[in-house]
């Protein structure tokens, strides 16, 4: 018989990686910038607990989607752990922290979008978001794990409003978040308001970004490609050179769901997290 789930429509129980204790929960993280408490689930590669060394980590929005189907979306996980786990062991990418993130629910979208949209008569809290993010939760993570800080070593990535939220945290500390992972951006929100932030970004440093979508998203699938096409032109006015700190990808047939983005987010790691090059000591 599954968990009960608890009154924000998610359970507490730890998928299976919990037998190894690679999977840990932090409930209920407070934020002096926004007013609600959220759970952080962090995934730890393969022998961390032995190794003594520092990793990188990547910072996920709806972080209940990642690890487990009886909390994600659908019921449909994007396999995070065993994705990364996978790649690690055929040293494709370097081994990772991944941090999750939970989702507020019906605050997501507010949290989630740089700017207050008359029309739908909510947003505005992606800034906000991205100060917690910066601010309380990566200097929580930096503490209790083996981290390695600098912004070279530290990523935000998201899908939908959450590739958004990921991408404004990007654009407003560039030198904290070196790394994003921009999957079916919802560029659309409050008339395409992130191209606008975009070209208003003056920072010499330019996060590396992994910029995608399907083309088979939502009802107008080929609005969501015209839409994402206009994000990365505006990236590249703004200096982001594509195949070298900008990788843009139009997944043939993808639709906008869990598993798409599961699917792909090997790719992503691959991307982001390439294996290092240690060279010994003569």
């Amino acid at each position: 018989m599954p968990a009960p789930r608890g009154r924000r429509g998610y359970n507490r129980r730890l998928p299976r990686a919990k037998e190894e204790g690679r999977l840990r929960l932090h409930p209920r993280f407070p934020s002096s910038f926004l007013s609600t408490r959220r759970d952080l689930i962090v995934y730890l590669p393969p022998g961390y607990e032995t190794s003594g060394q520092r990793y990188p980590v990547l910072y996920l929005q709806d972080g209940q989607n990642l690890f487990d189907p009886e909390t994600a979306f659908g019921g449909h996980d994007w396999r995070a752990d065993q994705t990364a786990d996978d790649l690690v062991a055929r040293g494709m990418i370097e081994p990772v922290i991944l941090v999750g993130i939970y989702n507020i629910g019906i605050r997501r979208m507010s949290e989630y979008t740089p700017t207050r949209c008359a029309r739908r008569r909510k947003g505005g809290k992606a800034d906000r978001y991205a100060e917690m993010l910066a601010r309380e939760i990566k200097p929580f993570i930096d503490h209790e794990y083996r981290t390695r800080k600098s912004a070279a070593s530290s990523a935000a990535g998201g899908s939908s409003l959450g590739g958004l939220a990921s991408l404004v945290a990007g654009l407003k500390y560039p030198r904290v978040f070196g790394k994003l992972a921009v999957m079916s951006p919802s560029v659309w929100w409050d008339g395409r308001a992130i191209l606008k932030r975009v070209a208003a970004y003056n920072s010499p440093v330019r996060p590396r970004v992994w910029l995608d979508a399907g083309t088979a998203e939502g009802d107008s699938p080929e609005q969501t490609v015209r839409d994402l096409r206009l994000l990365r032109d505006a990236l590249v006015d703004k200096g982001w050179r594509q195949g070298v700190d900008l990788m843009y990808d139009e997944v043939w047939g993808a639709d906008h769901n869990e598993q798409a983005w599961g699917a792909r987010f090997g790719r992503v790691l691959e991307y982001l997290f390439p294996p290092r090059i240690i060279l010994a000591a003569c």
